[in-house]
């Protein structure tokens, strides 16, 4: 959103350029200057304006309409002397006596600058930037600072926080700092939220939902004070229950890390909804380990450490928030479920085709269902029409008989069951238009005898166009959320799970490292005794990650001694700077069993790729993965696991972390891939060494952590699993740019 583009002056201050000297303030500032901008108790509105439909209008409206309203002062120099709304208008803010606490600037972008230099020089302490701050490339000389630049380097040099640009402003619990109107009162409560989209800010402020806010901010390009300072300042309102984020990207990595670890810590739950993530993440290198992770890599690698929840679409962003305001959350385990059995969530349903429905998308997210006890199958064998299945999910109707007295034991029933870990009533809440009220009464009577226990209890219903709002809305009256929609309902109780799991997670083993070990690669990876082909298993073997025995060649008769010494079968791949994926140009020739063989795969990889290969032995059957690091050109080193192979791309099956990845995390990253069943043994053949796997996996991210900006990327792929071992067949390392030295495989 941007200003009213009056181009109206700011206190006739022209823009200037960037002040000389400009610095970065303390934490303990900026801090200061958050608290000061979001709890101001004086106000200057710059380009004030007494017409209605004018964002300054706007703004001074949500002021006088703020919890704790703050003196307010009107500046603009072409309406000096008037009045708006009963208020005087001043013609500079050199007029107003003293610093004040917050500054809306709601003038035209060429305006923006000279407003804001004059703020700074007065000592105010903050400010919202409403315009883009937009400046065409003629306006300034080439290679200068933007416009954004330089507001960002004349409030940094100031120490004030600024909200925006291009953003809608902000509603703490004492002030309302907006552009445009928005409910009032708003309802107070245990949500924060911080947004880039304007769009979305108002959105859900406006949604038809329970949704009560301890913060509500759209921070837009944040071109000062970010998401992370925000997420902090609402981390410290005893309030805050829940934190939702709406991203386009990270501007501040490592201060959002420790805001997330903040919350992790403090059991408040983080939704985060990123969109146009991929902009920088495009730009990853060229290794199929940064492919495959994709755009999303960061947010995933930052949900598996800190238990962040990643939602996909604003559907799911309102019902994981409403479920996670009502307070109820997934119990710790209360049982280890044997062999055969699982933990999930229990769902009563009055439909068979929404039943099948239900466990369709539900296998599609990988929502689990808990596998019933045998009592709970007994109580409700006892409560259900003869015929009728007692399965999980469960279809109830039958006759229609005693609706409510049904309903309200199977959902009893159900959350007594110690694998049951939430219940969700799953039918459509339509207008019932013979007053039957069967379905809310017996969720209301279910959660009400289950509040000692705290089961989490919610309604799930289908069709969000057909909700009975009015019903929907007794629910959540008496505390009961009501999902809007069978996906994003299920998306939600996921992240219920997700978020109970990783409160559950044991400490994280601190990473052992080398740095002899890391300053000796250093060197190495700079071209100084660098080892040509010999570099990418010599490094994987420095890390403890097995290498298929290989030897270089580099003629046919070469090629030939070195599968003698190794022993028949063997492998023949092209060694050739360059070629970091064999198998797309057809550099890879398998089962090679004789000398014949070997000279004939060496003539022909020579003359279409060139003179060196490498020979090595046949490695054994099993699955293979793919083990890589990348660099994130937001995050730093990721770890990706995946499937590997030639199948690599077109299965995208990866999972990514965060280092320092320990053997837990890297269980749970070869958990989430749907390569892991193979992994267990597929139709007869041997599991496979998964400690094996995690080994790899763990000294992958050793390596990134020893090696930092050193290296761009390594890959194993692909990393052959057995029943025995983990090796290494074939790998690449992607050596930074900037440290001069080249690709090696």
């Amino acid at each position: 959103m941007s200003g009213d583009g009056t181009g109206r002056g700011a206190g006739g201050v022209r823009a200037a350029a960037v002040p000389e000297g400009a610095r970065q303030p303390s934490d303990e500032q900026r801090r200061r200057a958050l608290d000061a901008m979001l709890g101001a108790r004086s106000v200057a509105l710059v380009g004030a304006s007494a017409r209605p439909d004018s964002l300054a209008y706007r703004s001074l409206v949500e002021l006088e309409r703020s919890a704790c309203p703050p003196v307010v002062h009107l500046v603009n120099p072409r309406r000096a002397g008037e009045r708006v709304r009963e208020r005087p208008v001043l013609a500079s803010l050199e007029e107003i006596d003293g610093p004040v606490d917050l500054v809306l600037f709601a003038v035209a972008d060429d305006r923006l600058e000279g407003a804001l230099l004059s703020a700074a020089r007065r000592g105010d302490r903050s400010g919202v930037i409403f315009g883009s701050a937009f400046e065409r490339a003629a306006a300034s000389p080439r290679g200068a600072p933007s416009l954004r630049e330089r507001l960002a380097a004349v409030a940094n040099d100031a120490g004030m926080a600024i909200c925006g640009g291009g953003c809608m402003g902000f509603i703490s619990k004492t002030l309302r700092a907006v552009g445009y109107l928005e409910p009032a009162p708003l309802p107070v409560g245990t949500i924060a939220l911080v947004t880039h989209s304007g769009s979305a800010f108002s959105a859900l402020l406006r949604a038809d939902r329970p949704f009560a806010w301890a913060l509500a901010v759209s921070s837009g390009q944040e071109l000062v004070t970010t998401t992370a300072e925000y997420v902090d300042y609402a981390l410290d309102l005893p309030e805050t229950r829940v934190v939702a984020l709406v991203l386009e990207t990270l501007r501040d990595p490592g201060r959002f890390q420790g805001a997330l670890a903040r919350a992790s810590k403090a059991g408040v739950p983080v939704v985060a909804l990123a969109v146009g993530s991929s902009s920088r993440g495009r730009a990853m290198v060229a290794a199929h380990s940064g492919a495959l992770a994709g755009s999303d890599a960061a947010w995933e690698a930052l949900s598996d450490r800190y238990g962040m929840l990643q939602v996909h679409d604003l559907a799911e962003l309102c019902d994981t928030v409403e479920l996670l305001q009502s307070g109820r959350r997934a119990p710790a385990r209360r049982r280890v479920a044997p062999h055969g059995d699982q933990n999930g969530i229990a769902a009563v349903l009055d439909s068979g085709a929404e039943r099948a429905l239900l466990v369709d998308v539900a296998d599609a997210l990988g929502v689990p269902f808990a596998e019933l006890g045998p009592s709970t199958r007994a109580r409700l064998v006892a409560a259900l029409d003869p015929g009728l299945d007692v399965d999980n999910p469960l279809d109830v109707w039958g006759r229609g008989r005693a609706t409510e007295a049904l309903f309200t034991e199977a959902l009893l029933a159900l959350a007594d069951d110690e694998r049951v870990d939430a219940v969700a009533l799953a039918v459509d809440l339509v207008p019932e238009y013979d007053g039957d009220d069967s379905y809310r009464v017996a969720l209301l009577a279910a959660r009400e005898r289950t509040a000692h226990r705290g089961v989490p209890l919610c309604a799930l219903s289908h069709a969000p166009s057909s909700l009975d709002r009015d019903a929907a809305r007794r629910l959540r009256d008496r505390g009961v959320p009501v999902l809007e929609g069978t996906r994003s309902g299920l998306c939600a109780l996921r992240g219920l799970l997700a978020l109970r799991d990783h409160l559950d997670r044991p400490p994280r083993r601190a990473a052992a490292l080398d740095e002899a070990r890391g300053d000796r690669w250093r060197t190495r990876l700079t071209g100084h005794g660098a080892g040509g082909g010999a570099l990418a298993p010599a490094l994987l073997a420095a890390y403890g990650v097995a290498f298929l025995p290989a030897l270089p060649a580099a003629s046919a008769e070469e090629a030939a001694l070195a599968a003698a010494r190794l022993g028949y079968p063997v492998v023949v791949k092209t060694a050739t700077e360059g070629v970091p994926h064999k198998s797309d140009v057809g550099g890879v020739a398998l089962h090679l069993t004789s000398a014949e063989e070997v000279e004939a795969a060496y003539l022909d990889l020579s003359a279409r790729l060139g003179p060196l290969v490498t020979v090595s032995a046949m490695a054994p059957p099993g699955v293979d993965l793919l083990v890589g690091m990348f660099r994130d050109p937001l995050l730093g080193p990721l770890v990706v696991v995946g499937a590997g192979g030639t199948l690599v791309e077109l299965l995208a099956d990866r999972a990514v972390g965060l280092p320092p990845v320990d053997a837990g995390d890297a269980r749970r990253m070869v958990d989430r891939l749907r390569v892991r069943r193979l992994l267990a043994g597929h139709r007869g053949s041997e599991a496979c060494d998964l400690d094996a796997v995690y080994e790899v996996i763990v000294a992958l991210s050793t390596m990134a952590l020893e090696l930092g900006d050193a290296v761009g990327a390594v890959e194993v792929n692909p990393l052959r699993c057995t029943a025995s071992a983990a090796v290494a067949l074939d790998a690449l390392v992607e050596v930074d740019e900037t440290t001069g030295a080249s690709r090696h495989s």
